[in-house]
C-alpha cells in the first residue's frame, strides 16, 4: 500500500480535537441550592470520574471522521494485478539475427525454427510483428493477428553480410509501445555472440512492460579461420609485378598451417601456406606478375573450408588502366618552373600521370580536353585561341592550376580568372629578409597533405584583389592571399600568387612542394581519393562536383541494377549492404569496381555468457530478477473513492447520535431547573 499524497497524513494531528471536546470541556454540574450545608461531610470531588469519556459511540464516530478525512486527502493506493486493456491479449515481437555470423553451420535455419516456435504460442487475439536485425532493425511484416503471414515472414528470412548489434535491437524494443496497451512479449533469437555487445550495457535496457525471451541457437565459441585484411594497390598504370599483403587469422583455432590462395577473375594464380598458432595471425605476400587491362576481381581465398565458409575468401579489385596526361604551359623565356612542376608530379610511384610540357606559342593548337588537367606557369599574354579553349575547358568541369611571376604581372592580370594584379611584393635587406605563409586551409583537398608551409620563404608575391567568390587556401603572415582557388561553370581554377621555380620562392626545395604538386593535380583532374575498401553498410561516393547531374548506373554482386533511374541521377551516396564486387558505371565512360568484405568482428564466434545474458533479460523487470513482466501488469489502484464513502457514512451517523445525546441533556437540564 502506498500515499499518492503523503504530506496530507499530517491532518492526523487533529485527531486530538474530539478528545480535547470531550475529556476537557464538559460542563460542569449546576449547584444545586440546599438551605444549610454545616450537617454535611467535606468530601473531595474524584478527578478521575471528573475526566471520564460520556458518550463513547459519538466519540468514536468525531474521531473516525478525522482520520477519514486526514486518509482520504493522502490518497492511499494499493498495487494491482491488471490484464492488459485487451483482456489479456499481448504483442509478440520476434526478432531474428541473419548478420554475417548466422551464416555459421545451420544457426540461421535453427533461428527460424526457433521462431516459428515462439510464433505457435500468439493466441487468436494475439498481434504480432516479424523483424530481422544486424547493424539495423529491418521490420518484414506490420502488426497483424494473422499467424500465416508471420509464418511466411519467418520462412522467407535470408541471411545478410552486416554485422550484428544487440543495442539497436534493445533500441527498438523501447520505442514499441501499443496505443492499444498492449503488453509486448519480445523474442529475440541469435547466435549470441560477445562481439556484437555494446560497450554500455545500459544500451540493453528495455521497458518494464515488455517480457524478454532470449533463444541462443550457439552455446560455445567454434574455431574459425579467416581472411581478415588485404592490401592492394586500387590502380596500377605500368606492367610491373603487383604486390599483394593477406593477413590470416583465426579465431578459438589450435595451432596448424593452412593453404592460402590469390585468384584474379576466378582463376587461381598462387598457393602459399602459412603457420599460425593457436588463434593467431599471420600476414604473407604475393607478387602478381602482370595485371590485364581494365578491372580485375581479385580474392585471397582459404581452401580448408570450415563451418564459416564465407570468411574464408576476402574480394579486392585492381584496375589497370593509362595513365592520365597533364599539360603544362610555360613562358618561352624560362622553362625552370616547367621542369620543377613535371619532375614533382611524376616522382610520386604510380601516381598515374605523364606530364606534357610546352610553351604558350606551342600550346596555341593544342586542345586541353585530352588533358586530366593544365598548370599555366609564370605565361604572360597567351594565344587567343587558346586562351578560349582554356576558358571553355574550365566551364565544361576541367582543372588549371595558375602560378603567377614577373610576366603575368607585367600583364596585370590573373589569366582565366580574370583579376587584377595591383603590384608586386618583395623582399629585401631593408625590410623582410623573406615571407613566409600564416595560415594553410588543410580542409582544401590540395592542401591537406602540404603540411604548414611555414619553412618556405618567398621573396615576391603577386598582390592580387580577390573577390568574396574565392576560397583563400593559404595566406601570408600579414593576410595576403598566397593560393587560392575560384569556381567557373562547372570547372575550378587554383592561383599560386608566386612561380613554381626556385628564384621568387624556395618551395621546389621543401619535402611539401611533391605533395602539393601531386595532391592539386589529383583534385584538378577529378580523381577523387577512393578507399582501398569497403566494408559492408560502408557508403560510396556516387558523383563529385565534376560529375554533377550526371547518371551513375549502380550494379550489385548479383549483377543486378541496385538504384532506380531517378536515383541514378540525383543520389550522392549509395549503402554498400552485402559483400561482393559493386561496378559504377557513370555516363562519361569512367567505371570502377568496388570490392565490399563483411566486418571481421563477426568470424568470432565466442558466445556471450550466460550472466550476461541474464543481466539482459533482466533488464525489464521492476526487481532485476525476471524477464519483463507476465502477461498481467500492475498499476496503483485509489482508494479515495472507498473513503469517501466512509466519511459520508459516519458523518451522517454522527449527526444523528449527537442530536439524540445533545436531546437527552437538553432534558435533563430543564428537569434539574424545574427541580430547584
Amino acid at each position: 500500500m502506498g500515499f499518492l499524497s503523503p504530506l496530507f497524513l499530517g491532518g492526523l494531528l487533529a485527531a486530538g480535537l474530539p478528545v480535547y471536546i470531550h475529556l476537557l470541556k464538559q460542563h460542569r454540574s449546576e449547584p444545586v441550592k440546599f438551605s444549610s450545608t454545616m450537617f454535611l461531610e467535606r468530601r473531595t470531588q474524584s478527578s478521575v470520574k471528573h475526566r471520564r469519556l460520556k458518550y463513547i459511540a459519538l466519540f468514536a464516530m468525531r474521531l473516525a471522521i478525522i482520520l477519514l478525512l486526514a486518509l482520504m486527502f493522502a490518497n492511499p493506493f494499493v498495487q494491482r494485478a491488471v490484464g492488459s486493456a485487451g483482456g489479456g491479449r499481448k504483442f509478440v515481437a520476434i526478432a531474428v539475427d541473419n548478420s554475417f555470423s548466422m551464416r555459421t553451420g545451420d544457426r540461421l535455419a535453427q533461428a527460424k525454427q526457433a521462431a516459428l516456435s515462439a510464433l505457435s504460442g500468439m493466441g487468436a487475439t494475439d498481434r504480432g510483428q516479424i523483424m530481422t536485425f544486424s547493424s539495423s532493425v529491418q521490420f518484414l511484416t506490420q502488426p497483424t493477428s494473422d499467424k500465416a503471414e508471420l509464418q511466411r515472414a519467418i520462412q522467407g528470412i535470408q541471411p545478410g553480410d552486416g554485422r550484428s548489434a544487440y543495442g539497436e535491437v534493445s533500441r527498438t524494443l523501447r520505442s514499441m509501445n501499443q496505443p492499444d496497451g498492449l503488453p509486448v512479449e519480445a523474442h529475440v533469437i541469435s547466435d549470441m555472440q560477445l562481439t556484437s555487445m555494446p560497450t554500455p550495457f545500459a544500451e540493453l535496457a528495455i521497458p518494464p512492460s515488455t517480457k524478454l525471451q532470449l533463444h541462443a541457437v550457439a552455446d560455445k565459441r567454434e574455431p574459425n579461420w579467416f581472411v581478415e585484411s588485404v592490401n592492394a594497390p586500387r590502380s596500377i598504370f605500368q606492367p610491373k609485378k603487383v604486390r599483394i599483403q593477406a593477413v590470416v587469422g583465426g579465431a578459438g583455432t589450435p595451432p596448424g598451417e593452412l593453404p592460402v590462395e590469390l585468384a584474379i577473375n576466378g582463376k587461381v594464380l598462387e598457393t602459399k601456406k602459412v603457420t599460425l598458432t593457436e588463434s593467431g595471425r599471420a600476414t604473407l605476400e604475393f607478387f602478381l606478375p602482370e595485371a590485364a587491362y581494365g578491372l580485375n576481381r581479385g580474392e585471397i581465398r582459404i581452401p580448408a573450408k570450415d563451418s564459416l565458409a564465407a570468411d574464408d575468401r576476402f574480394p579486392f579489385s585492381i584496375e589497370r588502366k593509362e595513365s592520365s596526361r597533364i599539360l603544362i604551359v610555360h613562358d618561352s623565356r624560362s622553362s625552370r618552373a616547367a621542369t620543377y612542376a613535371a619532375a614533382a608530379i611524376e616522382s610520386v610511384p604510380d601516381a598515374g600521370y605523364t606530364v606534357e610540357s610546352l610553351t604558350s606559342d606551342q600550346a596555341s593548337n593544342v586542345a586541353p580536353s585530352k588533358f586530366s588537367s593544365v598548370i599555366l606557369s609564370d605565361v604572360g599574354t597567351l594565344p587567343a585561341s587558346l586562351e578560349s579553349a582554356l576558358n571553355e575547358y574550365v566551364k565544361q568541369g576541367g582543372g588549371v592550376f595558375v602560378a603567377l611571376g614577373s610576366s603575368t604581372i607585367a600583364r596585370g592580370k590573373v589569366p582565366l580568372t580574370g583579376e587584377t594584379i595591383r603590384d608586386a611584393r618583395y623582399a629585401s635587406r631593408e625590410g623582410e629578409r623573406f615571407l613566409t605563409a600564416g595560415q594553410v586551409d588543410k580542409t582544401h583537398p590540395a592542401a591537406a597533405r602540404a603540411g604548414t608551409l611555414d619553412e618556405v620563404r618567398f621573396y615576391q608575391i603577386s598582390n592580387v584583389t580577390t573577390d568574396k567568390s574565392a576560397r583563400i587556401i593559404a595566406k601570408l603572415s600579414d593576410g595576403t592571399p598566397l593560393m587560392y582557388e575560384r569556381k567557373i561553370g562547372e570547372g575550378k581554377v587554383l592561383v599560386l600568387t608566386s612561380t613554381l621555380d626556385n628564384v621568387a620562392n624556395d618551395l621546389p626545395l621543401h619535402a611539401s612542394f611533391v605533395p602539393l604538386m601531386e595532391q592539386s593535380a589529383h583534385y584538378l583532374s577529378g580523381f577523387d581519393p577512393v578507399p582501398a575498401d569497403y566494408s559492408v553498410d560502408s557508403f560510396a561516393e556516387l558523383r563529385s562536383a565534376r560529375d554533377a547531374g550526371s547518371a551513375v548506373d549502380v550494379l550489385d554482386p548479383d549483377g543486378k541494377r541496385a538504384v532506380s533511374l531517378k536515383e541514378s541521377a540525383a543520389a550522392q551516396s549509395i549503402r554498400l549492404s552485402r559483400e561482393g564486387f559493386w561496378e559504377l558505371r557513370r555516363a562519361n565512360g569512367r567505371n570502377e569496381l568496388i570490392a565490399v568484405h563483411a566486418d571481421r568482428r563477426e568470424s568470432d564466434l565466442e558466445v556471450i555468457p550466460k550472466e550476461t545474458l541474464a543481466l539482459w533479460q533482466g533488464t525489464g523487470s521492476r526487481d532485476g530478477t525476471g524477464g519483463g513482466t507476465s502477461d498481467q501488469t500492475t498499476k496503483p489502484y485509489s482508494l479515495w473513492w472507498y473513503f469517501a464513502l466512509a466519511l459520508f457514512a459516519v458523518s451522517i451517523a454522527e449527526s444523528i447520535f449527537a442530536s439524540r445525546y445533545l436531546a437527552a441533556e437538553r432534558e435533563t437540564g430543564n428537569s434539574l431547573r424545574r427541580a430547584a
